[in-house]
């Protein structure tokens, strides 16, 4: 399994890519090495917590790896993108740059953390523009709706569905709409955890593996040291 590779082992792999690049790059360096070390930065520091819980501080560290990731400059407002659309463009390119299937592998192997996602409530906007016993019963059909979408092998579909509803929390947690290791939310926020874990994992092999050479769109503040 990915997940079973450190940070560490990644920037081993990446580090032929890196070096190879870095000689591309000019003043500031090239873009794909600096996005894929901040992102490593990031997840570097969730190897460094303590052994306790952190799932608040976890989520929002795997977030910022994964928008280094994908963030998308747009050089006519001279801001960064739209946020959704920037992430759902990126897993869309990284699923079809996937050669080795190992977003493919990743879902299959938590099928089950992904329909426990799914079958998640207060995970779905849906639930959340009007929440009630008939909108809970309407975001929960997603689960259902996955056993399809497996058998249909619709990898890019389920890794966009499960990422929209952890987006949800990343949502809740970084717009102080939920409290610092707060009681309700922990079932749901350790679940996003682990699933996002896996996402990352896989993500950063597919970058490593069949995406060094690939244009990820201009990037968000470059250094300019």
């Amino acid at each position: 399994m990915t997940d079973q590779l450190t940070i560490r082992d990644l920037r081993r792999k990446w580090k032929p890519h890196k070096e190879r690049l870095g000689a591309q790059g000019g003043e500031h360096g090239h873009p794909t090495p600096i996005r894929f070390h901040r992102a490593c930065s990031w997840l570097a520091e969730i190897e460094n917590l303590a052994d306790a819980e952190h799932n608040d501080r976890t989520l929002i560290y795997q977030w910022i790896a994964f928008n280094a990731l994908y963030g998308q400059w747009d050089e006519n407002r001279q801001e960064p993108k739209q946020d959704k659309t920037s992430w759902q463009d990126f897993l869309d390119q990284i699923v079809s740059l996937d050669e080795s299937k190992y977003l493919e592998s990743m879902l299959v192997e938590n099928k089950k953390l992904v329909e426990a996602i799914l079958d998640d409530e207060y995970l779905s906007k849906l639930f959340w523009k009007n929440p009630n016993q008939g909108t809970a019963r309407q975001a929960r059909r997603a689960k259902f709706a996955s056993r399809t979408w497996y058998l249909e092998e619709k990898w890019t579909l389920i890794l966009d569905r499960v990422m929209d509803r952890i987006y949800q929390i990343r949502c809740q947690l970084i717009h102080g709409a939920a409290t610092y290791d707060g009681k309700l939310n922990r079932r749901s926020l350790k679940r996003c955890v682990m699933m996002l874990e896996h996402v990352m994992m896989s993500v950063l092999q597919v970058w490593i593996d069949h995406g060094a050479d690939q244009d990820w769109g201009p990037m968000c503040y470059p250094p300019q040291g």
